[in-house]
């Protein structure tokens, strides 16, 4: 699964994108400081099962802090988008095309209204963020639509004298989008739309196919980014109340201390509520200050900086994600070297016991038996679906390559 990071220029995805990921990138107080995508690993935190099991664990890929576990997930930073990106403008076309392979979006916007529809920058609170959300969500539409478009009457027509599914056509223009034919099919018959001629559907009927689609392939939920300052509470309450998921973010706090962090000047772990500081005396005044406006401006008021609940977000709630625990040796828990639940992989909702066969390695998968759960010793068939947290024994006649 991949999550994308979108939003208009200068509202600090960037930012969002180097707290979450720690990857070093070009951040500035300008629009298109990113013109090409950064591709990075963020952590998506769950309650680990070594605490349940009473068991000291020896993770490889994946990290576990006093009992919660940070398992490794793919973000992609893309670069802002401007009114008239599905034209191009703004290398918009470039932008979009950049976002789709994005399972889930996370919409970083500037809570604080400092900044206007071209990222420019402007009186705070002077700016309503939610016409930054509609126009990021209108140029993704106006650029799907365009794809469709392009050849739409002689493709309907030719579907039309040849006795071809309409969504068959559909499916394969979008596919490149991460778009099924079962996507196809749902949006299609919730819209109760003429399947037998497509050439009658109005360009508004295909505009409707086309939000419908969006949301359902590409949900996203919002950041709103620079929560700290003074503006920001009163537009958040307003995003909030038209229904829309909005979590309040602050990434430069979590990206002060999450280096704070490496660098031992404090104790933290992304998605805490709070942070301490060992010893002051290793603090410049600076720093403290710092430290100072962090506790007073976010934690106190938000209980966290938001960016870790906003990764979680995207994964956990919009994509449905669970945790699985793949284990050689069910009775002690270990791989074939002894280490203690070493792996975590994350699997899309709904997955089966054979899609984590294929996902640990295609040998398991081709020569699948079946898979025992550690926790009850009960064999599984193939089509067993995952459920979060559970820790299975893969039984196959295939052996890893």
């Amino acid at each position: 699964m991949l999550v994308g990071v979108v939003g208009k220029p200068n509202v600090g995805k960037s930012t969002f994108f180097a707290a979450a990921t720690l990857k070093d990138v070009q951040i500035a107080d300008y629009p298109f400081t990113t013109v090409k995508p950064n591709m990075g690993v963020a952590h998506i935190v769950t309650q680990c099962v070594c605490k349940e099991l009473g068991v000291v664990d020896t993770p490889r890929s994946s990290i576990c802090v006093d009992g919660k576990r940070l398992v490794p997930v793919k973000v992609v930073d893309v670069a802002g988008l401007v009114e008239g990106a599905s034209k191009g403008k703004g290398l918009g076309n470039q932008f979009l095309d950049d976002l789709r392979q994005a399972d889930a979006l996370v919409q970083v916007i500037d809570a604080s209204g400092s900044t206007d529809l071209e990222g420019r920058k402007v009186p705070p609170g002077s700016h309503d963020p939610a016409e930054d959300i509609e126009m990021v969500e209108r140029e993704f539409d106006l650029w799907m639509y365009g794809i469709l478009k392009r050849d739409w009457e002689k493709a309907t027509r030719s579907l039309e004298q040849t006795g071809g599914k309409v969504t068959d056509h559909l499916a394969e223009r979008l596919s490149g989008l991460s778009v099924t034919l079962a996507d196809v099919e749902d949006v299609v018959l919730r819209l109760r739309l003429r399947t037998e001629k497509p050439s009658s559907w109005t360009d508004d009927q295909i505009m409707q196919f086309v939000i419908e689609t969006r949301k359902l392939t590409k949900p996203s939920l919002i950041a709103a980014n620079k929560a700290d300052l003074p503006t920001s509470s009163q537009n958040i309450e307003s995003l909030r109340r038209t229904g829309r998921q909005v979590i309040p973010c602050a990434s430069e706090a979590e990206l002060l201390l999450r280096r704070a962090a490496e660098r031992g000047l404090v104790t933290y772990s992304p998605g805490d509520k709070g942070f301490t500081v060992p010893d002051q005396g290793k603090l410049s005044g600076a720093q403290a200050a710092a430290l100072r406006m962090v506790e007073d401006k976010v934690m106190r008021v938000y209980g966290g900086t938001g960016v870790q609940e906003a990764v979680n977000g995207a994964f956990f709630g919009l994509l449905k994600a669970i945790v699985v625990f793949p284990v050689e040796d069910e009775t002690k828990l270990t791989d074939k070297d002894g280490r203690v639940l070493p792996d975590a992989f994350v699997m899309k909702g709904g997955s089966t016991a054979l899609d984590l066969a294929r996902t640990v390695h295609s040998d398991l998968a081709e020569g699948f038996l079946y898979a025992v759960d550690a926790r009850t010793g009960k064999r599984l068939a193939g089509d067993y679906r995952l459920q979060n947290r559970d820790i299975l024994k893969i039984v196959s006649s295939g052996k890893r390559g």
